[in-house]
């Protein structure tokens, strides 16, 4: 991947962090697939329950990756969202942003992990906090990542056997019923 596309999308992510812990909750796990090179969109996961329901939900943010032959796909999660979403231990740094860049032949997590200073807190609009970005950990080839996560990686570059005319179109139409946020670029835009 480019070094201007990396920065802009790290950049971009922590805006949205930044934005979610204004409005007192960070942003949801989030897939960046691209094909050669190009972003495809952005995929927000489903609004989910607790357990089983976040476990299928994150890892079924591949089916979009899959579906455009993505050759390179990024995720972003907060360490302590998804931990607690799944019923996970926590693993790594919390808060942490985390960020993986995966191919085929393997991925690179990166990790930014963040305190957070709080703004305020009121019954009627709840917390919001700010984050204080620390120094980013140094990138992790191969790095450990939650099971939700690797199973999205993993899945992300497994074809989809879809008897469709359509199958990228028939995707985003079927994870936007589902209640994904799927924004896509104007390249790849149905």
């Amino acid at each position: 991947m480019d070094t201007q596309v990396w920065d802009a999308l790290v950049a971009s992510m922590k805006n949205a962090y930044t934005a979610g812990l204004g409005e007192g909750a960070v942003p949801r796990p989030v897939i960046m697939p691209l094909v050669r090179g190009e972003l495809v969109g952005l995929i927000r996961v489903r609004p989910t329950t607790v357990g089983q329901d976040a476990l299928t939900g994150i890892a079924e943010l591949s089916n979009i990756a899959a579906a455009a032959d993505a050759d390179e796909v990024v995720l972003t999660w907060e360490t302590h969202d998804v931990a607690t979403a799944c019923g996970l231990p926590v693993v790594g740094p919390a808060p942490c942003l985390n960020m993986v860049h995966a191919t085929k032949e393997g991925h690179v997590l990166h990790q930014f992990p963040y305190s957070e200073q709080l703004l305020s807190r009121s019954p009627e609009d709840g917390t919001s906090a700010e984050p204080q970005w620390l120094p980013a950990l140094a990138p992790r080839p191969g790095g450990e990542l939650v099971p939700p996560i690797q199973a999205a990686v993993s899945f992300s570059f497994t074809p989809l056997e879809l008897d469709h005319p359509s199958p990228f179109g028939v995707t985003v139409l079927l994870m936007e019923d589902d209640g994904y946020s799927v924004r896509l670029t104007e390249t790849f835009a149905l």
